[in-house]
């Protein structure tokens, strides 16, 4: 097993107790909740079954994705919301639920090697990319849930992941998907050409650096585009603004920023940005969804399963010794013949 630290921020013991915080929330059907008796979305039961693998709890995590199994809908979709129990509180199909799914088995397979899961997951995971490819748009965009023609920047650019993810599964399988690479060109074009095709959401810090992260945007334009707004979103010692226009920092969006910017080799930045929002943790290893700067209140006040996972991938990114911590900066290709197990 390998454990990541971060010296001088966070040691190997440090990211466990963060792995056992997100542990003791899953309920025995598998599924990982935002907190106790709290709601669960799809995308955030991968992320955190993302964590657990790094933390090497292999076996929960496949009882993660196995939930996901079970619950799948005959079209490939989830409901987008679950009060606990597993009852579905809110119907919506969304698109990007539906994609991690992609994203989180090649993660699973990188940290374990196990070809017998990704044979078990593969029609799970096929289903839910052909319903998620069922959504776009001519011009390449991707409607955020089926049955709604918006499409949203942050939201697409993670189904670009999941493509990218679901194109490495097809092909280990034996079973390459020549739509998905042509939803997924169609996709990075709409992403890095036209703005104008996805809702105004510019306010969100996500919506800036989530092309990057998704890998739609690499290079000297990745580049730009975080200079371009990096004081409006960025606090210095305490994080990044979810929105910009609310003096309020949260942990998940300064950790995808710091793996955003593992992906431009900024891995300086992005170790200040994980150090800035310790300040968000407890000392069971869990950590607080935000901080409100003007008045110094945790808001919400919960800790979040899917915020401790964010901490989780980004130490593992800089750490960067197995093929697991490359999945966002490559989808996890470098040596994925033969990952660590």
């Amino acid at each position: 097993m390998s454990v990541p630290d971060l010296p001088g921020v966070l040691g190997t013991d440090q990211i466990l107790a963060t792995v056992a915080s997100i542990a003791a929330e899953q309920q025995a059907d598998g599924l990982i909740p935002w907190y106790a008796g709290g709601q669960a979305d799809p995308w955030d039961h991968v992320e955190a079954a993302m964590a657990l693998d790094v933390g090497g709890s292999h076996a929960r995590a496949e009882a993660a994705y196995e939930w996901l199994r079970r619950s799948q809908r005959p079209d490939g979709s989830w409901a987008s919301r679950y009060d606990p129990g597993g009852v579905i509180a809110d119907a919506t199909a969304e698109t990007n639920h539906a994609g991690y799914l992609a994203v989180g088995c090649w993660h699973h397979w990188l940290c374990t090697g196990d070809e017998d899961f990704l044979a078990r997951m593969w029609p799970a995971v096929r289903r839910a990319l052909d319903f998620v490819v069922g959504c776009q748009a001519v011009d390449g965009e991707i409607w955020w849930a089926a049955g709604d023609p918006v499409a949203l920047l942050t939201g697409c650019s993670s189904i670009h992941q999941a493509l990218r993810c679901g194109i490495a599964i097809a092909e280990l399988v034996g079973e390459a998907q020549s739509g998905w690479e042509i939803a997924r060109y169609l996709l990075s074009g709409a992403i890095r050409k036209r703005p104008e095709a996805f809702a105004d959401k510019g306010r969100f810090s996500m919506d800036w650096y989530y092309p990057i992260l998704g890998g739609a945007i690499r290079g000297t334009a990745a580049r730009h585009r975080i200079e371009q707004r990096w004081d409006e979103f960025v606090v210095p010692g305490k994080g990044v603004f979810c929105v910009s226009d609310q003096p309020w920092v949260t942990g998940a969006e300064t950790c995808e920023l710091a793996l955003a910017l593992d992906t431009l080799d900024e891995r300086s930045a992005a170790r200040e940005l994980i150090a800035a929002m310790q300040h968000l943790r407890e000392a069971d290893g869990s950590y607080w969804t935000g901080l409100v700067l003007t008045d110094g209140v945790r808001w919400p006040v919960e800790r979040t399963t899917w915020t401790a996972a964010a901490v989780v991938l980004a130490v593992d990114a800089l750490h960067a010794e197995h093929p697991r911590s490359a999945i966002f900066k490559n989808a996890g290709a470098a040596d994925a013949a033969n990952p660590a197990r």
